[in-house]
């Protein structure tokens, strides 16, 4: 049996749009909310918009504890808490995949600028908080959840993965491209997160003034 994937906020926009498309790829997907009966119904949701999928869903640290490889897409304010709250739950050897994105209306500012992070950047400092044993690599910063998920949606787009080890990236990369119009680009080491991460707050900007879902696309790989 396939190994299961699990994400954490996945009753949000983006991470339900995740769950959606990579369980209609064939991936078994575990679904984690703060609420138990929230994770539930979006698990529900997943199965009733695509028939035949594995989906499930449980509060954030069952899920997490699930699968060895999880996905965090919980907003910036919520990042901090909720990776305390599984410190007693992520062990190592698991690879964490890190979506958060420090934008300013974290803090009701603009969602069109970014926040300094003391470590340089969310993924950075979400590799400090994890257990001892656990990587982190970043992704997924660039990628309209609205157009996750819409699975009526066609992606063509890339999506931007840092991390310190090639073959993480790797993995998490060849995960990504399990859903049609998507492309994993190697970007290098995690600290380069603080760059893949701001696209998100231009992107904003642009899709407000083109009322449109926008998405990057790296020319001349090939």
């Amino acid at each position: 049996m396939e190994a299961s994937v699990s994400i954490i906020g996945g009753s949000g926009a983006l991470g339900f749009g995740l769950a959606v498309r990579l369980g209609g790829a064939g991936v078994p997907i575990v679904i984690g909310s703060r609420d138990a009966g929230r994770a539930a119904e979006a698990a529900g949701r997943a199965a009733a918009a695509v028939p035949g999928a594995s989906f499930e869903g449980l509060e954030n640290a069952a899920a997490a504890a699930r699968s060895e490889l999880v996905v965090l897409c919980v907003p910036f304010r919520s990042q901090s808490e909720t990776l305390t709250n599984l410190k007693g739950t992520l062990r190592e050897g698991q690879l964490v995949v890190d979506a958060t994105v420090p934008l300013a209306a974290a803090v009701s500012g603009k969602a069109t600028r970014m926040l300094g992070v003391w470590q340089g950047s969310a993924a950075e400092q979400a590799a400090e908080m994890v257990p001892d044993g656990v990587r982190v690599v970043s992704a997924l910063h660039s990628v309209s959840a609205a157009t996750l998920g819409d699975l009526g949606a066609e992606l063509g787009e890339d999506v931007l993965v840092c991390g310190d080890a090639k073959a993480d990236k790797q993995r998490v990369i060849a995960l990504i491209e399990r859903i049609d119009g998507l492309r994993g680009v190697d970007c290098g080491r995690l600290e380069t997160s603080r760059i893949t991460e701001s696209l998100t707050a231009l992107l904003i900007g642009v899709n407000i003034r083109y009322k449109t879902h926008a998405g990057i696309r790296i020319t001349g790989l090939g």
